[in-house]
């Protein structure tokens, strides 16, 4: 396992500090505020140490609130709403300073058989012919303003092998594409046999690139240029089939709609191997800066 790994892990390990309330830390992001994908992952473990191990979680919902201070501590605060005889659900708020910052509810179920069908994984290149980030991003260091943005970005994915099919938003900032875009992703090192473990760092993932297809269709290249400004407003994640996040998925993102300020990015992740795993949709804030 990689030190860069390592410490994710340490990030998403909680400390309990009352039956159901839990503290945790933030590290370093691309803005100065908590990733969003930190605060959802850390609110989705601290729901799931309420919950039996044999109930997985299927799907969770939650709103960003405030911008997190990173150099304050979080408090995760869980409701257990219900324990039925096949699912369970919990609520999430997550608070600093006082204020809550995020909202989180999750539903959790016993394994049972069931109907089975999914969409068609769509076509997509070897993620090992792809190149890695550290390959990829200084090729567009002239385009950024600040000279550490590619340290920057390459310290946040440092525990997450995260590889685009195709140039990413900054890469052709100022040409409008299709607003679809593809990345293969992994973490880099192995993980324990933990089912929730794997879906908390899904989710983590699940954050960093998720807009990226309303940028491409307005031809903007994004927080890291400076050219829009945001904040991820809510997301939502179901989990249809078992998945090792230490293996190759595919995030199969796109943007059917911006408007009034707000853009709408939903997604498919699939394994290597053709199994759908999961359905993601976020709305956030994407605005243009004033002049």
């Amino acid at each position: 396992m990689s030190e860069a790994l390592d410490s994710l892990l340490d990030l998403l390990d909680l400390e309990r500090i009352e039956q159901d309330i839990f503290r945790g830390r933030s590290r370093s992001a691309v803005v100065p505020r908590v990733f969003g994908g930190q605060v959802a992952a850390q609110a989705l473990v601290a729901a799931g140490r309420t919950v039996p191990a044999d109930r997985p979680a299927h799907s969770l919902h939650a709103y960003f609130l405030r911008l997190g201070d990173p150099g304050a501590p979080i408090v995760y605060s869980v409701d257990r709403i219900r324990d039925g005889r096949s699912f369970t659900t919990r609520r999430v708020v997550a608070v600093q300073h006082g204020k809550p910052i995020f909202h989180l509810s999750a539903s959790f179920q016993v394994h049972e058989e069931g109907m089975d069908h999914q969409a068609e994984m769509p076509s997509a290149p070897d993620p090992d012919t792809l190149p890695t980030a550290a390959e990829m991003l200084p090729r567009y260091a002239d385009r950024f303003t600040d000279p550490l943005m590619v340290d920057r970005l390459l310290e946040a994915r440092e525990a997450v092998d995260l590889r685009y099919v195709d140039a990413p938003p900054f890469a052709t900032a100022g040409e409008p594409r299709e607003p679809r875009s593809q990345v293969w992703f992994r973490t880099v090192g192995k993980l324990a046999d933990d089912p929730l473990l794997h879906v908390c760092l899904a989710t983590y993932v699940s954050d960093m690139t998720l807009l990226d297809s309303v940028l491409l269709a307005h031809g903007r290249g994004g927080w890291a240029l400076g050219d829009v400004v945001g904040a991820s407003l809510d997301h939502a994640m179901w989990f249809h089939r078992p998945f090792r996040a230490d293996e190759w998925l595919l995030y199969d993102q796109q943007s059917p709609s911006a408007s009034g300020g707000r853009g709408l990015g939903q997604a498919r992740i699939f394994t290597a191997d053709g199994q759908l795993a999961i359905t993601v949709i976020q709305e956030g804030v994407v605005r243009i800066p004033r002049s």
